[in-house]
């Protein structure tokens, strides 16, 4: 088995040391140190290889949220302005809008999560992505995010300031790739 994902019976990560660089474990909630991070929205950002960046939910977001139930989207090719709502996402307990960190046009969706919404919950930073822009300028919005240490620290301070639980983790959790 790949250690990687293996969780213990208490839903806590067994990580071998040497992989701790690559993500950080705040209250048991995983954070990949190279992505960029709305923290106060639980939203994370990756900036792909084509130019597109693609956004989800962090794994905070589908803690707090719980079971995700619903996914549906803005329509696709048309150019929205940042913090402008991309997606919508619905668990039994929340109801919430994807805000989009970086300005550009809509130009993909996970066709997988209108059918099962739950990949947010086990695999936020893989399989459950949710949209994907053209940005407009990468480099100007995403230097309004956090990365690395800094949105570490940011999550760290976020979740002691708001009393957050740990992150819970269901069956099948899949840590980033």
């Amino acid at each position: 088995m790949d250690e990687r994902a293996a969780v213990s019976s208490s839903h806590r990560f067994i990580v071998p040391a040497s992989l701790m660089s690559d993500f950080a474990l705040v209250r048991n909630c995983v954070l990949p140190r190279d992505l960029y991070y709305r923290v106060e929205d639980h939203i994370w950002a990756r900036r792909n290889a084509d130019g597109t960046v693609t956004l989800g939910f962090t794994d905070v977001a589908q803690t707090t949220a719980g079971g995700m139930l619903i996914v549906s989207y803005r329509p696709l090719g048309k150019f929205y302005r940042r913090n402008k709502v991309v997606a919508l996402v619905e668990s039994g307990k929340w109801l919430g809008p994807l805000r989009t960190p970086v300005a550009g046009t809509l130009v993909e969706v996970n066709e997988a999560l209108p059918a099962d919404a739950g990949l947010i919950n086990r695999s936020p930073y893989g399989r459950g992505w949710v949209v994907r822009i053209e940005p407009e300028d990468a480099d100007r919005d995403l230097a309004e995010l956090l990365t690395g240490n800094a949105a570490i620290e940011a999550y760290e301070r976020l979740m002691e300031e708001k009393g957050l639980d740990d992150c819970v983790h269901c069956e099948g959790y899949e840590l980033p790739p």
